[in-house]
C-alpha cells in the first residue's frame, strides 16, 4: 500500500531532505511540498494525503494554526508534527487537535520514516526525547493496569475530560459551579491518584483510557 504524503516546512533544505528520504522508500509518494501554512492547508484540501508532515514553525500560518483549521474542517489526514523543540503548551494543544506523531528534527532520519509508518497504521508515536516523563507515564499504563473508574470519582473523571478538551481552571470553575481554589484541590487529588505530574501527562492518560 502506498502512503501518500504532503510535506510542509519553511526551510528548502529540510524539504529537499525529506523528499529525498521518502523517495528512497518504495511505499511512499510525496504529493506536494509547502513552505508556509496557507499552502499547507490548500494542499491538504486538494490532495487529501494519508499523512501530513508539518513543521510547527511556519510563516503565514504556524503549525498550530494549520492544525486548528484542519481540525475545524474535520480533515481525515493524519498529522506528524516536526519541530526543533516543543513547549509544554504546544504539546497540549497539538494533542487536543488530534496529532498522532511528534518528532524532533535532531533525530535520525530513519526515525521519521518509522513514525510516519506507525501513524499511518493508526498507532501513536510520541518521541521520548520530546516528552520525557509524559511518555514514560503513558507507557507504564499500557495494558490497562489502572482503570480510571477504579481510581477516580465520577466528578474527577468529568474534570479529567474537561482538562483533555482544553478547559482552563477558570472555565472549569464556572462550568461546575465551584471556586478556582476548589478546582485546584480536585486537580491535585487527581494528579496524586493517577501519579501524573502535569496537564500533559493527564491528557495522555485521558486519551489512553478513552475518556475523551
Amino acid at each position: 500500500m502506498t502512503i501518500r504524503l504532503v510535506l510542509a516546512d519553511d526551510h528548502p533544505i529540510v524539504l529537499d531532505g525529506l523528499e529525498n528520504l521518502f523517495s528512497l522508500e518504495p511505499d511512499f509518494r510525496v504529493l506536494a511540498h509547502c513552505v508556509n501554512g496557507e499552502e499547507c492547508v490548500e494542499a491538504v484540501r486538494r490532495y487529501q494525503p494519508d499523512v501530513l508532515i508539518l513543521d510547527i514553525r511556519m510563516p503565514v500560518k504556524d503549525g498550530l494554526a494549520v492544525l486548528r483549521e484542519l481540525h475545524r474542517e474535520k480533515q481525515p489526514t493524519k498529522v506528524v508534527l516536526l519541530a526543533g523543540a516543543l513547549e509544554e503548551e504546544e504539546v497540549l494543544e497539538a494533542l487536543r487537535l488530534g496529532v498522532r506523531g511528534m518528532v524532533l528534527k535532531e533525530l535520525a532520519p530513519q526515525m521519521v520514516i518509522q513514525c510516519v509508518r506507525k501513524v499511518h497504521a493508526g498507532e501513536r508515536w510520541l518521541e521520548k526525547q520530546a516528552f520525557g516523563r509524559a511518555l514514560e507515564t503513558l507507557l507504564r499504563r499500557e495494558g490497562g493496569e489502572r482503570e480510571a473508574g477504579g481510581v477516580l470519582t465520577p466528578r474527577e473523571i468529568e474534570m479529567v475530560g474537561m482538562v483533555a478538551r482544553g478547559f482552563r481552571n477558570k472555565e472549569m470553575s464556572e462550568r461546575m459551579g465551584i471556586s478556582e481554589g476548589t478546582v485546584k484541590i480536585h486537580l491535585h487529588n487527581i494528579y496524586r491518584k493517577l501519579k501524573v505530574e502535569n496537564r500533559v501527562e493527564l491528557i495522555l492518560y485521558a486519551q489512553a483510557k478513552h475518556l475523551v
